[in-house]
């Protein structure tokens, strides 16, 4: 079975530059879904998202969501935990559910001949949850631990530091695992409407890569989501990045400091997205090559990675980096970012820069497509952020046509160097809180 599934692997990483021929099917009973057929290997993979995750998360209710997704292996219908793992293993199948800040997210993988059971099973785990006691005190003692864990962890703490103060209230200003207090609050009613709130069918997406036909993958996803609630709740509202310029220390015993540092970022349907894309992968995004790269670790020794990323969610964007540095050198880290970031926006990047970009993005893009669940997972991607069916095809192009006058305006226009926020969790020497919270 192992050498089976290798076997697939392979087969599509040798075929990687190939054109993926994407079907658009619809289910006799309306579920719409991206489909790549491959018949060559009896294996399916499918991918499934549902949009509002754990932002569904009521006010009072905080990590209700991620604690109802790690129990939905843990047993279903007749079923306990043990049981449910047994048959899963029988059938060679492999599930996994997952929970974001957006979007709840479903990956399963299985042979031809065991695809009825398999989707049985699935069904089972999603519609009939058993969430017994026994198994949400086991699920909730992990949880708490990871939270406890967490709350040691400078990077986590770093990042929730940045969230509240760039968020507050918003669910984005919390994390999805919720705190102890709310976890242990948690009941059992409150997973079964959690449940209901996140797994609905009026959001749903869905790539599927392997060996089925448009009219099985329909009449397999009306048997798997068909008897979900047609309709969830109103998502939140969109919250605007108002996080002002400055630094904010945390006080934390550790010989190295960590940051997080950011400010507002773009749209992922803005049309400047391309040009601020190549923009970042030149300034923090390309390992060893990038600016920051160069500047802060090459010639100064500062660190040992920083980076920089774009970060388009649902609700809201921003634009952020990370490093760490030791106490003594962290300030003058944040300075020479500060520096590149300025140096960036008023003189822009080098007709060569943007050449090396392009080369890097467009080479590297048909290595992503190494499998049929990564192939289920773009596709997935793609319907979410409104891309369309033929966005694989004109991907790269839309790379190589952004400009070197496009890339400097939007430059100018997206890098804001006053505005960037630090976070920094340690014992920073010379650095102090400086900024306002909130403009």
């Amino acid at each position: 079975m192992i050498r089976l599934f290798a076997a697939f692997t392979m087969l599509w990483a040798s075929t990687a530059t190939a054109e993926v021929d994407i079907q658009e099917v619809t289910s006799p009973g309306g579920i719409t879904a991206w489909l790549v057929e491959a018949h060559e290997i009896p294996f399916t993979a499918l991918e499934i998202r549902i949009r509002g995750g754990a932002s569904l998360d009521l006010p009072e209710k905080r990590g209700a969501s991620n604690l109802m997704t790690g129990l939905l292996e843990e047993g279903s219908g007749d079923m306990n935990a043990q049981e449910f793992q047994t048959e899963l293993e029988s059938l060679a199948a492999t599930f996994s559910y997952r929970i974001y800040d957006d979007t709840f997210s479903l990956s399963a993988r299985f042979l031809t001949e065991n695809q009825d059971d398999a989707i049985a099973l699935l069904r089972q785990s999603i519609i009939d949850p058993s969430f017994d006691q026994d198994a949400i005190e086991r699920v909730r003692a992990q949880v708490i631990s990871g939270i406890q864990s967490d709350a040691k962890d400078p990077d986590s703490i770093a990042s929730a530091t940045y969230d509240q103060l760039a968020f507050g209230d918003h669910p984005y200003g919390s994390s999805l695992d919720g705190t102890e207090d709310s976890v242990n609050a948690l009941t059992r009613d409150d997973l079964i409407q959690a449940h209901q709130r996140v797994l609905t069918r009026d959001r749903i997406y869905v790539g599927a890569v392997g060996d089925i036909t448009a009219d099985d993958l329909g009449l397999l996803l009306d048997t798997l989501l068909g008897e979900l609630p047609a309709t969830g709740p109103e998502l939140p509202d969109r919250i605007d990045y108002t996080l002002a310029g400055g630094t904010t220390v945390v006080d934390y015993e550790t010989p190295q400091s960590v940051a997080i540092f950011g400010h507002g970022g773009i749209t992922r349907d803005d049309d400047d997205f391309f040009a601020a894309y190549i923009l970042n992968e030149i300034l923090g995004g390309r390992g060893r090559e990038s600016r920051l790269m160069k500047e802060v670790r090459e010639e100064r020794g500062l660190t040992y990675g920083v980076y920089s990323y774009l970060v388009p969610k649902d609700l809201s964007e921003q634009y952020l980096g990370s490093l760490a540095s030791a106490n003594e050198t962290m300030a003058e880290a944040l300075d020479v970012i500060r520096a590149e970031w300025t140096k960036l926006a008023e003189n822009g990047v080098s007709e060569q820069e943007l050449s090396d970009a392009k080369t890097y993005l467009t080479g590297a893009y048909p290595l992503r497509f190494d499998g049929n669940g990564p192939i289920a997972d773009i596709m997935v991607g793609m319907q979410m952020t409104g891309l369309p069916i033929d966005y694989i095809a004109t991907r790269n192009d839309q790379i190589n046509a952004v400009t070197l006058e496009e890339i400097n305006r939007v430059a100018r226009e997206i890098l804001d160097p006053d505005g960037l926020h630090f976070v920094v969790v340690g014992q920073p020497v010379g650095l102090e809180t400086t900024a306002p919270v909130n403009q």
